[in-house]
């Protein structure tokens, strides 16, 4: 086989399938199918090394890349800003002065108006050389790393053309929604709407988080749009979505102002079913010579504007206030509220978010208040109606012990959060536990808040460590848990004894230590007792770890509790080091699974993704279908054509206990 050749085709095979899927939004092909593809060319890749990967190649991606800082981008043209407007009459107002200064007639392009960062893309010959933010217009910031990993905007255009682009880049709903509710558990604060997130997002100095954040990007403009035969906005938007630059087709070529209007109000009518956030309408002039001819103003041009959608606000009543606990013992106050439909959903409770935003609003029970979704997703009281408030009203009771164990809350200097600072309260024990077995901690499959609140209450688990002292007959006492589900569940709890260092650390919920700061920690200290022994000054050492985290971390160690947690979970042979070390990775390759093509078959345990993880560290190639090539087939239980394939081609087979029995022994 021609290595190269087939490397190319792979290439242009999956650009192809990525196109199809995130800018055009018609995929032609099987997710399932797309992944096999991509393994097979980073896998070919990983295996040819003398052969140089080109920029473009969709295996460069997922990021890897540290960033020192974001240097300046002078733009060689402005990214101007429009001019804002409100209403109806502010649109007359400004079709009023097209008329009078071009006295013809006069065609608009409408388009959305995304609620993200502008961006600008600078290309040498197709190729990404450059992305850049808007700034203050005239200078941005570097982030070129970080936009290549937006699987919407091509590395190499569809032609060699040496052109800059501008664009909006947004978080999609769907993972803004995601970001926040794993922010949240892992006691972060969660972002007010999804423009801050994309901002925030494309600002990372480490680009696995960013290409972790699922970010696309539409695009609107060429900055040099006289070096190309284009004559009008609508042809501009023809000619990027040729170079396979995804463009938003949502827009609508308008002749009059009630044309236009007419336009709003059906945009705002399918506002909600958008995937995506916008915030107004871009109304410009279509035709190049009537924009020239309009010109700019100091600050704007003179031949487009932004009308801007007013946030809906409606009223509600607070009926009461409940205090909850969560996993590192903040206290949140949340309303409930009299339900009320506002941008498109039925709401009926919303965040107080913490006890000094509560005595600045001056919240009470049975106040009318004024209600929103900020970004046009999460609740958010804005203030109280005071006319309307009940006579005899008293302030809201501020608890001061914590509603689940009694213990006596507090109010640190440093926060504005009342905290309990009991490490046995069951709540926070309960939502400590979630975040244990959670996807990014310790990934133990089946085991939810249904299966974890029984747990509680059967007194069968109190802390992480009696997870791994659960055995079958315990886990069958659960309700609607049989046989194989219980065998399933203490199967996934002891595979997760074999996780590396960071996931342990992680899982622990040690406050200010995220997933990232967990594998710096593990990678630098090895094992656990090197964290645990570690110096104030040696963990201030660390690039990127302040001083809040090397106080968490010594604050939290020196606790009775946790180094007899810690003890629990060793003498229940917990891995406590870090194995992405040369050594660990030594073994690794030298694995019985090491180049080995390997199929699964039927149902496996916990199941066949998180199989074929650990078959794939253990370097192996886990490939879809069975053929001569094929060196290994694992089989679960209701195997069926691949297993009776496997067997007519003579290959292999194990059983799982076999497989658990090679992995072990690696």
């Amino acid at each position: 086989m021609d290595i190269l050749k087939h490397l190319k085709n792979l290439r242009n095979e999956l650009k192809k399938y990525a196109y199809e899927y995130y800018t055009l939004d018609q995929p032609s092909v099987e997710d399932a199918y797309y992944d096999q593809l991509y393994k097979e060319l980073e896998t070919l890749e990983a295996k040819h090394p003398e052969l140089s990967i080109p920029a473009d190649s969709p295996t460069q991606r997922v990021g890897g890349v540290m960033l020192d800082g974001f240097k300046k981008v002078v733009h060689e043209i402005p990214l101007y800003s429009l001019a804002d407007v409100f209403n109806k009459e502010e649109i007359i107002a400004f079709d009023k002065r097209v008329q009078k200064t071009l006295g013809n007639a006069i065609e608009y392009l409408c388009e959305l108006k995304i609620d993200g960062l502008s961006i600008s893309l600078k290309y040498i010959d197709g190729k990404l050389v450059q992305a850049a933010t808007r700034g203050n217009g005239t200078v941005g910031e570097n982030i070129t790393e970080n936009v290549k990993t937006i699987k919407s905007v091509p590395l190499m255009l569809s032609e060699a053309v040496t052109v800059e682009i501008r664009g909006e880049a947004y978080m999609p709903k769907n993972a803004f929604t995601n970001l926040n509710e794993k922010r949240i558990e892992e006691g972060e604060e969660a972002f007010a709407n999804p423009r801050n997130a994309a901002a925030g997002s494309l600002r990372q100095l480490d680009t696995k988080v960013t290409a972790n954040r699922n970010l696309s990007a539409f695009f609107y403009n060429i900055a040099q749009v006289s070096n190309f035969s284009v004559f009008s906005q609508e042809e501009v938007l023809a000619l990027l979505k040729k170079w396979h630059l995804k463009v938003n087709q949502q827009l609508r070529k308008c002749h009059s102002v009630e044309e236009i209007w007419s336009y709003i109000k059906e945009v705002q009518d399918m506002r909600d079913s958008l995937s995506y956030e916008i915030d107004g309408i871009v109304i410009k002039v279509n035709s190049f010579t009537q924009q020239k001819e309009l010109g700019f103003t100091v600050k704007a041009p003179r031949w487009a504007m932004a009308y801007k959608f007013p946030p809906e606000k409606v009223k509600t009543v607070i009926k009461s206030v409940e205090w909850t606990i969560g996993r590192t013992g903040v206290v949140t106050p949340t309303a409930n509220l009299q339900p009320v439909k506002v941008s498109g959903s039925t709401v009926s409770r919303a965040t107080l978010h913490n006890v000094d935003y509560i005595a600045a609003k001056d919240f009470r029970l049975n106040d009318t208040v004024v209600l929103y979704k900020a970004g046009d997703i999460i609740p958010r009281v804005a203030k109280v109606l005071l006319k309307k408030r009940p006579k005899g009203s008293i302030p809201l009771i501020i608890p001061t012990v914590c509603p689940v164990c009694s213990s006596k809350l507090v109010h640190l200097e440093e926060e504005v959060a009342l905290r309990c600072i009991n490490p046995q309260c069951p709540a926070q024990m309960k939502t400590g536990l979630i975040h244990f077995v959670s996807r990014d901690a310790m990934n133990i499959a089946g085991l939810g808040l249904r299966i974890i609140e029984q747990l509680f209450e059967k007194k069968l688990v109190k802390d992480v460590a009696d997870l791994y002292a659960l055995n079958i007959k315990c886990l069958l006492t659960l309700d609607n848990i049989k046989e194989k589900s219980a065998t399933n569940l203490y199967q996934a709890i002891q595979a997760s004894k074999v996780n590396s260092l960071e996931r342990l650390l992680y899982g622990l919920g040690i406050r200010h230590v995220g997933n990232k700061i967990a594998k710096i920690l593990a990678k630098h200290f090895k094992n656990m007792d090197g964290v645990i022994k570690a110096t104030s000054a040696e963990i201030a050492e660390i690039d990127s770890l302040g001083k809040a985290v090397v106080n968490s971390l010594k604050s939290y160690f020196a606790k009775i509790e946790v180094q007899e947690l810690i003890a629990k979970l060793k003498n229940q042979d917990i891995n406590m080091c870090y194995l992405g070390s040369q050594k660990q990775n030594l073994v690794l390759n030298n694995s019985f699974f090491a180049g080995k093509t390997v199929v699964l078959t039927g149902k496996l345990t916990p199941n066949r993704s998180t199989v074929k993880e650990k078959l794939e560290k253990f370097k192996a190639k886990v490939t879809g279908n069975v053929s001569k090539k094929t060196d290994l087939v694992i089989a679960g239980s209701d195997a069926g054509s691949k297993l009776a394939k496997a067997k007519q081609l003579g290959i292999e087979i194990w059983n799982e206990k076999r497989l658990k029995v090679e992995i072990n022994k690696d």
